[in-house]
This record gives C-alpha cells, sequence and structure tokens, in this order.
C-alpha cells in the first residue's frame, strides 16, 4: 500500500506491506535509525516517536495508518545545528549512559510536556497540575532505562519546565 507522511518536516512516501510497523519503516526504509528496537511490544518505550505531536509507540503503531500524518523521531527534535532545549538538558545533567533509550526518553518527553491534565499520581483530578519530579516521574514510566539514569532524567527534564519544583 502506498503512504505519504510527513517525518520530521520532510514529506515521504512508500510503498508499505500493511504487517509493518512504523518503527521498522523508519528504521528499515527512511534510515532514521534513532529509535530504537527494545522490546517490540510496547513495553519498554525505547521506540517512542512523535505522531501529530503525540508520544507513541512505533514499534506499536502500523505504517499503513500513518498516511497522512504528521512523525518526529529524534532527528526532527533539534532546529538545524540547535539542539531541542531538552536535549542540551540531558547532556547537561548526565541523563543517559549507555544511549541506548535516550532516543525514545527525549521523544517522550518532548511529547510529555505538551500533555496537560492529571496523571494517575495527581491528587486533584480536576486540576491541570505542576511538573514536579514525582508528576514527571509518573509521566515518564512508560520508557525505561535499563543503566539506571533515572534520576538525572527527571532532572534534566525539570530543568526545562518553566518554574517546575526541583
Amino acid at each position: 500500500m502506498d503512504i505519504t507522511l510527513q517525518v520530521n518536516g520532510r514529506p515521504h512516501t512508500a510503498d508499505v506491506d500493511p504487517r509493518m510497523s512504523l518503527l521498522d519503516l523508519l528504521r528499515e526504509r527512511l534510515g532514521l535509525i534513532g529509535s530504537k528496537k527494545g522490546c517490540d511490544h510496547g513495553q519498554c518505550g525505547a521506540c517512542t516517536v512523535l505522531i501529530d505531536g503525540r508520544r507513541a509507540n512505533s514499534c506499536l503503531a502500523l505504517a499503513v495508518a500513518m498516511d497522512g500524518r504528521a512523525v518526529t523521531t529524534v532527528e526532527g527534535l533539534a532546529d538545524g545545528e540547535e539542539l531541542h532545549p531538552l536535549q542540551a538538558a540531558f547532556i547537561e545533567h548526565d541523563a543517559f549512559q549507555c544511549g541506548y533509550c535516550t532516543p525514545g526518553q527525549l521523544c517522550s518527553a518532548a511529547g510529555m510536556l505538551g500533555e496537560p491534565g492529571p496523571s494517575a499520581v495527581t491528587g486533584d483530578l480536576m486540576a491541570d497540575p505542576e511538573l514536579t519530579p514525582h508528576e514527571i516521574r509518573e509521566r515518564m514510566s512508560g520508557n525505561l532505562c535499563r543503566c539506571g539514569a533515572y534520576v538525572n532524567i527527571v532532572s534534566a527534564i525539570s530543568s526545562v519546565v518553566p518554574g517546575a519544583a526541583r
């Protein structure tokens, strides 16, 4: 099936098997290898990308369903040579060790920053809570880091949230 989608702001057309995942399209056909294949079951978050601005596990998304959609990978977060604020914060706060999960962590954090409303740990479910480290940990809980860099990941994300408690 032929699909057309925007990836990192650029149009792409591809002939895809209806069973192909978005992750396989990105890595194997488009050469965008930032998103990683960790578990291939949507449990680790290493493949997280933004689809129309919302975070999603690309290993679970069918490429054929992306027709007409906009996808942002870690390669598309930066503005040319200027790093996205989260990318700079991850470097500044040493928020990675081996780096395998970092692309998914970055895309998930970028998507999370635009998601209003309560989470499972928000006391007042009618509130749009402040992104405290506790809220950030909950909202990033779908992204695993086998090296255990969570403290620095939360610190890096907190550093880019205006007025966040650190």
